[in-house]
């Protein structure tokens, strides 16, 4: 009797991101502005892709996705934290949590993809160059960033579905948000197997992708070792130099939570890892990508004179 009233939980309560009361208010505004941040700088990029022709380019439709991803990574999540705040306590609801999860596992997946699809792009416009545009059709880019989401989905609602119709012994998350593993922890069911499959997964995913990626690199590194100009070679790197600094940010910050041994990390490491590749890396990624990027100043340029001139 005592498992069927812990089957559906009314609420499940959430571990804070810092048991210290005198630093929630601090951590509230930093994570507003950095959420803030997030947003304007995921939505400007989503704008100027979209508005711009001159951004409708594989590339730029490629950086549209990742920035679709990356802001609904951090709204899944902070939203929900800052009202926590806000409310001074812990607390989701069973349905909130398990939609949560849903959408982080998806969003979370995709991005391992869509990297990778990048990757497999900045391949083929240093390596095959003069058949770009014929290789990187709209179809080919569609599917590299559709499979990923139709992958993810699935992914996401059998992870969460198998959760959810477990059994739960325990109401508190060693989280401060619905993260699968910390949620598979809380099953009296089902909790080993599920852990095992989320691992499985897991190591495919990241994995696979991260194949796909260094595979890619591999083959521009080989192609600008046989550039025989000076200008080439540097044209090419910098063509790279975003989308690399983003792969070794997002997937250094996997690897450092995940393939060290637990009993290697506290769970303030844990929780400040996750902060990092859920809120830092979103907000940072339209930054690494405008940053020096002619084409996205003069886009933001060309968008901005052209508002003025309405408004004039």
């Amino acid at each position: 009797m005592g498992r069927r009233n812990l089957t559906v939980p009314t609420d499940l309560i959430l571990s804070a991101v810092s048991s210290l009361p005198e630093l929630q208010l601090p951590l509230f505004w930093i994570f507003l502005v950095i959420y803030v941040f997030t947003l304007v700088g995921n939505l400007g990029m989503i704008v100027l892709t979209k508005l711009d022709a001159r951004l409708h380019t594989p590339m730029y439709f490629f950086i549209r996705h990742l920035a679709y991803v990356d802001l609904g990574d951090a709204t899944v999540i902070y939203p929900k934290m800052l009202l926590n705040f806000v409310m001074g306590k812990t607390t989701i609801s069973y349905f909130v949590c398990a939609t949560q999860m849903a959408f982080f596992v998806t969003f979370i997946i995709s991005e391992l993809f869509i990297l990778s699809a990048m990757a497999y792009d900045r391949y083929v416009a240093i390596c095959n160059p003069l058949l770009y545009n014929v290789i990187m059709s709209q179809t080919l880019c569609h599917v590299l960033v559709g499979v990923p989401y139709l992958y993810s989905t699935f992914v996401a609602l059998l992870i969460t579905i198998k959760t959810f119709i477990s059994t739960f012994c325990s109401l508190h998350i060693s989280h401060f948000y619905c993260d699968d593993v910390p949620v598979s922890l809380m099953l009296c069911s089902n909790g080993r197997d599920l852990a095992l499959m989320i691992n499985l997964f897991a190591a495919f995913n990241v994995t696979s992708s991260l194949l796909v990626v260094l595979l890619s690199y591999l083959m521009i590194l080989v192609a600008i070792f046989r550039m025989h100009s000076a200008e080439g070679r540097k044209k090419a790197f910098s063509t790279c130099a975003s989308h690399l600094t983003v792969v070794v940010v997002f997937y250094g910050t996997i690897f450092f939570m995940y393939v060290q041994p637990k009993s290697a990390q506290s769970s303030d490491i844990d929780k400040l890892s996750s902060v990092f590749y859920t809120l830092v890396i979103p907000m940072l990624n339209p930054l690494i990508y405008s940053f020096r990027n002619k084409e996205v100043k003069n886009a933001s340029h060309r968008i901005l004179m052209k508002k003025f001139k309405v408004c004039t």
